[in-house]
C-alpha cells in the first residue's frame, strides 16, 4: 500500500474512528484501525466488537492495498503534524511496519494482518429511511442525560427509539429513563419509517452518533434491525449492535392529571437551582421548592455545610405546594429547554413531575420528587 493525504482530511477520519477504540483491550487487534486505500479513497475503519465506524477520505493512491496499525498512537502522530502538511502512507507488507511520513517528520509504526481484523457481519435491515441530521441531534441530545448508568439495569443503558402514537399520528419517538427521571422526545415520523421495530441503542452508541450529526445540511441514512442499527453520512457510516432487553412501558409513569402548573425562565431556573444546591451534600442534593401565589422559594438546608434560599419571581397561582428533588435531576431537565421558558405539572409533594417547553408536547419530561 502506497498512499498520499492531507494532513486535515486524514485527522477528521482517524478522530471519529479512533474514537470507539476501547483504551483496554485484551484482543490486540481491536486497538487498531484498519487502513483500506483503493481508488481515490482511503477508508478507515475501527471497532470494539459491539460499535463499528468506517469513515473515508479522499486521497491519491499509488499502490492500493490494506494493513491495521495502533489507532491511538496513529491518531496522536496525525494530530501533531503541521496544518496543511501532506502524509504519505507505505506498507510493503513484508515488513511488519507502516511508514508515516510528513516533511521531515518519519515514524514506522507496527502493524497486524488485516486478515485479524473483525468486521461486523451485515445485516437485513428491516427499515431504511433518511432524516435531517438536526432531527436525529434534537431526538437524541434531549434524551441521553437520562440514560441509566446501572449495569444491573442493561435495558435502561440505552435510548429507545421507535414508532409511537403522537397527537397528530404517528411519530418517531425517543425515550430514555434511569428510573428517577424520563426524557420522551417525538418527531416526524420520517417515510420509509413506519416498519421499523422498536431498538435500545446503546449508551456508548449515542455519544458517538454525536459526531456524525454536526452539519445542518447533512441528510443521514438511517437502517434499523432485529438487532443492529446504522446511521450513514457519504463519508462516514456508524453500525451499532442494539440492547438486547425489552424497554419498560413508559406510558404508566408520565402523569397526566397533573394540574397545578408553575411557568418559569428556565435559565434563571437552572441558575437558581445550581447556586442553592453550593451548600447542599453530595449525595443527596436536595432542593426544597415552595410554590405560592407567583413566588417560588428554592431551598437548601444542609446540617453540616449550612444553608441557602433564593426567591424567583413565576407564574403560579394553585394551592400551596411544597415539594423536593435532586438538584442534578431538576437543572439537567431545565437545560433541555430551547425557548425562554418551562412549565412544570404537579400533583402533589409524593408524586412525578411533569415538564415542557411552553404548550410544546413533542418533548416532555418526567422526575420524581424525594423527601427533604
Amino acid at each position: 500500500m502506497k498512499t498520499s493525504i492531507e494532513r486535515g482530511a486524514l485527522l477528521r477520519a482517524v478522530a471519529r474512528a479512533q474514537s470507539v477504540v476501547e483504551r483496554r483491550n485484551t484482543i490486540p487487534i481491536l486497538a487498531n484501525v484498519l487502513i483500506e486505500a483503493e481508488g481515490d479513497t482511503v477508508t478507515f475503519r475501527a471497532t470494539d466488537l459491539d460499535i463499528e465506524v468506517v469513515d473515508h477520505a479522499p486521497a491519491k493512491v499509488e499502490r492500493a492495498g490494506a494493513t491495521t496499525v495502533n489507532a491511538v498512537t496513529f491518531h496522536d502522530i496525525v494530530r501533531k503534524l503541521p496544518d496543511g502538511a501532506l502524509v504519505n502512507l507505505t506498507d510493503d507488507g513484508a515488513s511488519g511496519r507502516l511508514a508515516v511520513e510528513a516533511g521531515r517528520s518519519n515514524f514506522a509504526l507496527a502493524t497486524l494482518p488485516r486478515q485479524d481484523f473483525p468486521v461486523m457481519a451485515t445485516a437485513e435491515y428491516a427499515a431504511n429511511f433518511t432524516a435531517p441530521a438536526p432531527v436525529l441531534r434534537r431526538l437524541f441530545d434531549k434524551s441521553k442525560f437520562a440514560i441509566s448508568t446501572e449495569e444491573t439495569r442493561y435495558y435502561l443503558n440505552g435510548v429507545y427509539m421507535h414508532v409511537a402514537d403522537g397527537e397528530g399520528g404517528q411519530v418517531l419517538r425517543c425515550v430514555a429513563t434511569d428510573g428517577h427521571r424520563l426524557a420522551r422526545v417525538d418527531a416526524p415520523l420520517p417515510e420509509g419509517a413506519e416498519t421499523m421495530p422498536g431498538v435500545i441503542v446503546p449508551r456508548k452508541a449515542v455519544g458517538e452518533l454525536g459526531k456524525l450529526l454536526t452539519d445542518d445540511d447533512t441528510e443521514i441514512s438511517v437502517s434499523v434491525s432485529e438487532t443492529k442499527v446504522r446511521f450513514a453520512t457519504p463519508e462516514i457510516t456508524l453500525t451499532t449492535k442494539v440492547i438486547d432487553g425489552t424497554f419498560p412501558d413508559y406510558t404508566r409513569v408520565i402523569p397526566t392529571q397533573n394540574a397545578r402548573k408553575l411557568e418559569v425562565d428556565a435559565s434563571d431556573f437552572a441558575r437558581a437551582v445550581d447556586r442553592v444546591a453550593t451548600v447542599s451534600s453530595e449525595r443527596s442534593r436536595a432542593v426544597k421548592m415552595q410554590l405560592e401565589d407567583d413566588r417560588l422559594v428554592l431551598s437548601v438546608n444542609a446540617p453540616d455545610a449550612g444553608n441557602a434560599e433564593e426567591e424567583l419571581v413565576v407564574a403560579y397561582s394553585d394551592d400551596r405546594l411544597e415539594i423536593g428533588f435532586n438538584a442534578k435531576y431538576l437543572q439537567e431537565i431545565a437545560n433541555q429547554v430551547d425557548r425562554e421558558n418551562a412549565v412544570f405539572l404537579f400533583n402533589s409533594a409524593g408524586d412525578p413531575t411533569l415538564m415542557r417547553e411552553g404548550d410544546d408536547t413533542s418533548a416532555v419530561y418526567v422526575v420524581m420528587p424525594m423527601r427533604v
